[in-house]
């Protein structure tokens, strides 16, 4: 997906939004603010949002000598999940239908992203989980569970800190499918890392690996060599959240986005309302039949 004139403002937010999280100082804030404006000015709006969120993180990080701002919220919202993982497991395993519950969960969880610049409380969550139960679904879960069932080698793309446990929960209901989770190869805004990972005990389900990147999305061709063979011979691609979905909406490979569409553009790229909690499949042909955006109630 490429960048359109209505992410300007939400880059120039952003870039506020993640310097006040590290400062108080003014005079940071509008160097912040200042750099970045050089950056959008020059900038290829051909080239995914993606690569600018890298840049507005790259520079509050340069600027403060901050190399994870987000790692106290990261921290909170792990712990914060995993607290809820009992009683979502036994919801899960409780359920007339394990993998529907399951699937919505995995998508309640794209709710934590600190990127889209709104504030989430522990209130929040526990509010979307059970919002997440009845929510009408933009695509097709049992077209999903379709292609997983088809499928021998599963690419999961994570992404944010505190979903990272939904989607373990997620996960669990697909074993003994052969899967690899994937995470950013650095601190970048609240995406997953290896820390959240060894943090939530994803590493005791599935293989994990980096995709050596530290773009808040996959832009393949800066990932490491390991991963692009990896994703080069996986039949089927699980990609969560709006930076997946802004890299990878176009390329030529079966993919199912998870997400929960946060921002308008994102919104009208997808053809559903913000908000909407969504499951688009793309060229999922020799899986299933399904049309892209039906809405059905699950």
């Amino acid at each position: 997906m490429k960048t359109y004139f209505e992410c300007v403002p939400c880059f120039i937010r952003q870039t506020l939004n993640a310097a006040r999280l590290v400062t108080d100082d003014p005079m940071i804030h509008e160097k912040a603010l200042r750099q970045i404006l050089s950056v959008i000015s020059r900038m290829d709006f051909q080239r995914s949002p993606v690569v600018m969120g890298r840049s507005i993180q790259r520079l509050i990080q340069q600027l403060t000598g901050v190399q994870d701002p987000y790692a106290q919220l990261k921290r909170k919202f792990n712990r914060l999940v995993l607290e809820l993982y009992p009683m979502l497991k036994q919801r899960v395993n409780t359920a007339a239908d394990p993998f529907e519950i399951a699937a919505r969960h995995a998508l309640a969880g794209n709710m934590i992203d600190f990127g889209s610049g709104q504030m989430i409380r522990t209130a929040d969550v526990i509010e979307t989980i059970e919002t997440t139960l009845s929510a009408t679904i933009v695509g097709d879960i049992g077209a999903l569970q379709q292609a997983i069932e088809k499928a021998e080698n599963i690419i999961y793309l994570g992404d944010n800190c505190g979903e990272i446990v939904f989607d373990r929960l997620f996960i669990e209901q697909l074993l003994p499918k052969n899967i690899t989770y994937i995470v950013r190869s650095a601190p970048i805004i609240n995406d997953v890392t290896m820390a959240d990972v060894l943090e939530t005990g994803m590493n005791h389900i599935v293989n994990v690996i980096d995709s050596g990147s530290d773009a808040p999305g996959t832009l393949l061709e800066e990932c490491s060599t390991s991963f692009k063979e990896m994703f080069k011979i996986s039949d089927l691609i699980i990609a969560k959240g709006q930076g997946n979905y802004e890299t990878l909406s176009e390329i030529e490979k079966p993919v199912f986005f998870m997400l929960k569409a946060k921002c308008p553009v994102v919104a009208r790229d997808i053809g559903c309302t913000i908000g909407s909690y969504v499951i688009e499949s793309q060229n999922t042909a020799n899986y299933i039949q399904v049309p892209f955006h039906t809405q059905n109630r699950i």
